[in-house]
């Protein structure tokens, strides 16, 4: 597929445009740490929520769960419903101890709770997740969607990708982002609402978008069930009601709660109520997306059926499009890379300045900080370019691949998190026990039960973890004196937060009522 003339236009348009207003937007702001890894703790909803989902869709989101919704159907949707139900959750009881502890990174957060050892160690794996596995499978699997989409060389689309992404923001940091973000996340929604409506208008012959809808559930019915049974070929991916009430909180916990480059938006906040706004807003964006991202993939099972592989659906949905429309959806593709890039490099410079580099020998001045914060920004995006193929490159099944080894961790951060939040007689001893043990844990079950499906065995780990922390904790005590984070906290929330997280719950459980 090549970009016509006019295609090609829309996205230097847009590129020039993002890169314009990343530099407006931050000029003159980054003087201090704060102002450029925190973009000077003022952060309004609207820039938190939008920020929130453009850190999260990539172009593996896009093009691998369209694939999914292909193959598998609307049941792949979970991960982005169910987020939403873990986002009120983050809200509600995450945000109101990190913000009123002024907490600016989640190794900050485990050092003030149990002790420097624990930030050391989770910041260098950190550093190793985003850099080694999150950045270089975005900027990987995002070049692959350009390649295809649009033909451009991969190689090339993945250093353009990846300098783009860091020079926007180079100079702004965070404020750069996320006051870009609702534009990025803007072009992502239209681009893919106009390819959901285009393709079910085709689906309906003439009839409108909402009978092209109703011919779809008719002649695919077997892809509108959100829990699949143990005799569907995709259980083990999906098993059943393990969706809803196992392994899959796990994760969403882990991604929305305790990951640096995610809740960042939120300490930016200028306040507790600003930041609960903006997830409720997230919220509802998550509940939005398959409608982006899932709905293209199943109605090419009625437009493309004979696609040798799954991940074709999306690129096959957008050749459906006339030129213009193209460009304008190719453009909000290159957003969701972009966003989601400039995101990890901004977390990974974070990280490494305020927890390793600022702790070595004396106190370091806020110049020295945001050039260091800047060179490490550099350091990472290079290190993604030069790694991506040869880590990637062999796999065809890379983002599956990728989901699987933080699986592996996920558990044990989330075992850490919560009973650092809420269980004051948790130690330092129990949570490193979790964090290893969820390693050990994940190998050998995955070498002694392979049947057992991804979610099931993270559920399992996270419960097996949680006693080992829980049993020596109890055997090695501490004194909570030693904890420097302080839990008593009001829980309450606005009449508007309860009224968003209502109506969140009630979407949510009409959606699975009539696609159960």
């Amino acid at each position: 597929m090549q970009l016509a003339a006019i295609d090609g236009n829309i996205v230097v348009v847009y590129a020039v445009a993002i890169f314009g207003l990343a530099h407006w937007v931050s000029r003159g702001r980054a003087r201090t740490s704060t102002d450029y890894f925190l973009a000077s703790r003022s952060l309004p909803w609207w820039a938190i929520g939008a920020s929130l989902i453009a850190a999260n869709i990539s172009a593996e989101q896009i093009v691998g769960m369209s694939g999914s919704g292909y193959a598998i159907g609307l049941a792949i949707a979970s991960y982005e419903w169910m987020a939403a139900l873990t986002l009120v959750i983050v809200g509600k009881w995450f945000l109101p101890i990190f913000l009123k502890n002024r907490i600016d990174t989640m190794p900050q957060f485990l050092e003030r709770r149990y002790g420097a050892r624990l930030r050391t160690l989770m910041a260098v794996f950190w550093l190793a997740l985003y850099v080694f596995v999150n950045l270089t499978s975005i900027l990987w699997l995002g070049s692959i969607a350009v390649n295809r989409v649009a033909g451009v060389d991969q190689d090339l689309a993945l250093v353009a990708l990846g300098l783009f992404a860091l020079c926007y923001q180079l100079a702004g940091g965070l404020r750069a982002v996320a006051l870009t973000d609702i534009v990025q996340v803007s072009l992502l929604v239209l681009g893919g609402l106009l390819v959901s409506g285009i393709t079910l208008a085709r689906i309906g012959e003439g009839a409108g978008i909402a009978a092209g809808f109703a011919a779809l559930v008719a002649r695919a019915p077997e892809h509108f069930h959100m829990i699949l049974g143990p005799d569907d070929p995709h259980y083990k991916e999906l098993p059943g009601l393990s969706v809803l009430l196992g392994g899959m909180w796990i994760a969403n916990l882990s991604y929305w709660g305790c990951n640096q480059y995610i809740v960042q938006r939120a300490l930016a906040a200028k306040s507790l109520a600003e930041a609960q706004k903006g997830v409720i807003f997230a919220a509802y964006l998550k509940l939005l997306m398959p409608l982006v991202i899932v709905l293209p993939g199943i109605a090419a099972v009625v437009l493309a059926p004979d696609l040798p592989h799954a991940d074709q659906a999306y690129p096959a949905m957008l050749r459906l499009l006339p030129p213009g429309l193209v460009g304008l959806v190719f453009a909000a593709l290159i957003a969701a890379v972009v966003a989601s890039t400039a995101s990890k490099i901004n977390s990974i410079a974070t990280i490494f300045t305020l927890d390793i580099y600022a702790k070595l020998g004396a106190a370091k001045d806020e110049r020295r900080l945001v050039v260091v914060g800047r060179l490490a920004a550099c350091a990472a995006i290079l290190l993604a370019i030069l790694s991506a193929r040869p880590l990637l490159g062999s796999f065809d099944q890379a983002f599956q691949y990728i989901q699987e080894y933080t699986g592996f961790f996920t558990p044990g951060i989330v075992v850490i998190f919560l009973l650092g939040l809420f269980w004051p007689r948790a130690t330092e001893a129990g949570a490193l026990a979790a964090a290893a043990g969820s390693f050990v844990l994940s190998i050998a079950l995955k070498a002694l039960w392979p049947s057992l499906p991804f979610l099931d065995r993270m559920g399992l780990v996270f419960l097996l973890a949680l006693a080992a922390a829980v049993a020596i904790s109890l055997r090695r005590p501490t004194p909570h004196a030693g904890s420097r984070i302080d839990t008593r906290v009001d829980y309450r929330t606005s009449p508007a937060f309860n009224l968003g997280a209502l109506g969140v719950i009630a979407i949510l459980t009409a959606l699975y009522a009539v696609w159960w």
